[in-house]
């Protein structure tokens, strides 16, 4: 048998992903998961796609009776539980904090004196905020902002002091930190708690800032998840995906199996250790490429998305990885590209229902002063 792994979260979109992973290369995993209504539905069981090959302990990573317990006896962790969604956390204050931070706090805690050997904590490409830009004369700008004003008036390209246009560039792990919502916000304190306590206690820690995750199993009636798994669910009820703004903003997609396959290779390697880590594709594409390629992909290409010319709070405008870390370190490199990761998504897509909450959650934040 080989090493015992704990993945926090371990029933949700990128968890279940990454045990298949472990399985596959022979470790033991250990899973505990609440199975939040508002990714699972209404289930008291684990989901059917998760391996019956692992333990499951159904408990809430902030009850640390139940954390300790998981960990005795696991050589490493993953810790992927967590609230996600930028617009919500900007109004369920007290829930992402308490989940993200104090779970994490909770976690850190039972991990000291157990015997772990190393830390692999989710984090997310929010924490950049903007991603990286360059002036017309190739100068790197790696803090710039958006104001109200001109969000209201249509002005969705970042400038720079001067009122130069910028242009965005890969995105590298020195950039400094942008936290425009209270997601990132509790995301970066997971980063910094952990690779501290990590420090001072002596167990290896690696943060790894995951882009646009994307694939199969991704919750399709939550609301706040990725915007690949959004747009499904629209197009499975025969509705126009909503997309912000011009539609031009870009992302870095890259598929749940990339993302799982890094996940294993920071676990082995042992220079994976105190350091942040860019997971991405390499690879950018605009919101309204991709809600037309999804739109083919499942046969709704007659579907055309609605571009909103609306913003909401927290949005930043361009985010694509530098993967060169992973690269150096890791041996990681994109194995999946877009075009069969959508066409394994969509046939998984075959059959699923969705109930598409999207408007409710868009006048959620327009009620609450958090998009035009």
């Amino acid at each position: 048998m080989g090493k015992k792994i704990l993945i926090t979260g371990g029933a949700g979109f990128i968890g279940s992903h990454l045990v298949d992973e472990l399985l596959e290369h022979g470790y033991e995993v250990t899973v505990l998961d609440n199975l939040d209504p508002q990714v699972h539905g209404a289930i008291s069981a684990p989901p059917a796609y998760l391996s019956s090959h692992v333990e499951f302990i159904y408990a809430d990573i902030r009850n640390s009776e139940a954390v300790k317990k998981a960990i005795k006896g696991t050589e490493a962790v993953f810790h992927f539980a967590a609230a996600v969604g930028v617009g919500q956390s900007m109004y369920q204050i007290c829930r992402y904090t308490d989940t993200n931070n104090q779970g994490t706090a909770v976690l850190l805690e039972s991990l000291v004196g157990s015997g772990v050997e190393k830390l692999i904590v989710a984090s997310s490409m929010s924490v950049y905020g903007e991603g990286m830009y360059q002036t017309a004369q190739g100068e790197c700008v790696d803090c710039v902002s958006r104001t109200p004003q001109k969000l209201k008036n249509g002005i969705w390209e970042p400038l720079s002091s001067n009122g130069e246009y910028l242009s965005a560039v890969p995105t590298p792990e020195s950039k400094r930190p942008d936290l425009s919502s209270l997601y990132a916000l509790s995301k970066y304190d997971q980063e910094k708690m952990s690779l501290m306590i990590g420090r001072a206690y002596g167990f290896d820690t690696v943060a790894l800032r995951f882009f646009n995750v994307y694939g199969t199993r991704q919750s399709l009636s939550n609301p706040y998840t990725g915007v690949l798994a959004i747009f499904a669910s629209r197009l499975l009820n025969n509705k126009r995906p909503f997309v912000f703004e011009d539609g031009k903003q870009m992302r870095d997609f890259v598929s749940v199996k990339d993302v799982s396959r890094a996940c294993r290779l920071a676990l082995e390697e042992p220079a994976a250790a105190d350091i942040v880590i860019n997971i991405g594709s390499a690879k950018s594409y605009t919101i309204l490429e991709i809600a037309r390629k999804i739109s083919l992909a499942v046969g709704r290409e007659h579907i055309n998305p609605v571009v909103s010319e609306k913003y909401r709070v927290g949005d930043i405008r361009h985010c694509f990885a530098d993967i060169t870390l992973a690269s150096r370190i890791l041996q990681y490199t994109p194995k999946v590209d877009l075009i069969r990761g959508l066409t394994d998504m969509a046939g998984w897509l075959e059959g699923q229902v969705a109930y598409d909450f999207v408007e409710s959650a868009n006048e959620e934040l327009v009620k609450r002063g958090l998009s035009l």
